[in-house]
């Protein structure tokens, strides 16, 4: 049994934890032979219900890799919630932070995998549950994390959040301070202002491209400057690997560690940030993490779900 499964208590033995602040939605995944063409009948291979969203992926697989984590996010009651919860406790993710919202539905991911290529597309019901607050987050004692990791997504909210950390942390000294990162992955304008906050800020292809980068390394050197001084910039690029730019300025590289057969990539980025956030929380040199997220990564993409990458 996985770590993170067997904790009974995930904030047991007075550990620092890491918090993960985002989105958790319903997945509902049907494995197909090939990606289907459109107005067509296709039967699937399987079908499963799991749970998803970057920020609860990332809380899954920190979960596996050993480290004591929580899940701060909306949720409405329901089945969905429900179920959501129950695969939470099964991980031995904390749930206290949940902030339930009395209007709106949980969101829902109808997701295709095709067996063929390994692909994973995605249709996202996203439309009406509000997210958290800063004063929702007003009532996490800092304290108790050592590392707190945003999804971007209610960007002025968040900002908040991320300048309360801040006041937390020049009132304290170093080995009290909570580190910070944030996932910038949608190219939505009101999103940028998050890049200049985190002490590590993960971008997205996506992103990258959308400002019209063509690599990781292009990437990096376009985008340095609206990050603040003595952060890092991670970008991972699928099979070419990923890059970083660390305080020093030094461009640091990691292979891609592809499986023998690809088979799921649905979370796959989620794996990588959560493997690079575990292996810097550990002490690990930015070389090092980056070369473990690509690992773990490499690990998720020849399994279904995340059973199986540690």
């Amino acid at each position: 049994m996985a770590a993170g499964a067997a904790r009974g208590d995930p904030c047991g033995g007075g550990e620092r934890r890491i918090l993960c602040v985002g989105l958790v939605c319903l997945d509902v995944i049907s494995v197909v032979r090939a990606y289907p063409p459109e107005d067509s009948d296709t039967r699937c291979l399987s079908q499963r219900w799991q749970r998803g969203g970057n920020a609860s992926n990332s809380c899954t697989v920190l979960a596996l890799l050993g480290a004591p984590v929580a899940f701060m996010g909306s949720l409405a009651p329901g089945h969905a919630a429900d179920f959501i919860l129950a695969d939470f406790r099964r991980r031995g993710v904390d749930v206290s932070h949940v902030a339930w919202q009395p209007r709106g539905d949980v969101p829902c991911a109808c997701c295709v995998v095709s067996a063929a290529s390994g692909s994973r597309t995605i249709v996202l019901s996203d439309t009406n549950l509000p997210d958290v607050t800063a004063r929702d987050f007003e009532g996490v004692d800092l304290s108790q994390y050592k590392w707190i990791h945003w999804e971007a997504r209610n960007a002025a909210e968040q900002a908040e959040m991320m300048r309360r950390v801040e006041r937390h942390n020049r009132a304290r000294g170093a080995g009290e301070r909570v580190r910070t990162s944030v996932e910038v992955e949608k190219p939505r304008e009101e999103l940028l202002e998050l890049l200049g906050l985190g002490d590590v800020v993960f971008i997205s292809k996506d992103l990258a491209q959308h400002f019209g980068h063509q690599s990781a390394p292009e990437a990096l050197r376009g985008l340095r400057s609206r990050v603040r001084p003595g952060a890092t910039l991670i970008c991972a690029w699928a099979e070419k690997g990923a890059d970083a730019v660390g305080p020093d300025g030094e461009l640091v590289h990691a292979d891609a560690f592809p499986p023998e057969t690809l088979v799921d990539t649905l979370g796959a980025g989620d794996t990588f940030n959560a493997a690079v956030i575990f292996a810097l929380s550990e002490g690990k040199s930015l070389q090092d993490a980056l070369t473990f997220g690509c690992r773990i990564a490499g690990r998720k993409c020849g399994i279904q779900g995340f059973d199986g990458i540690v």
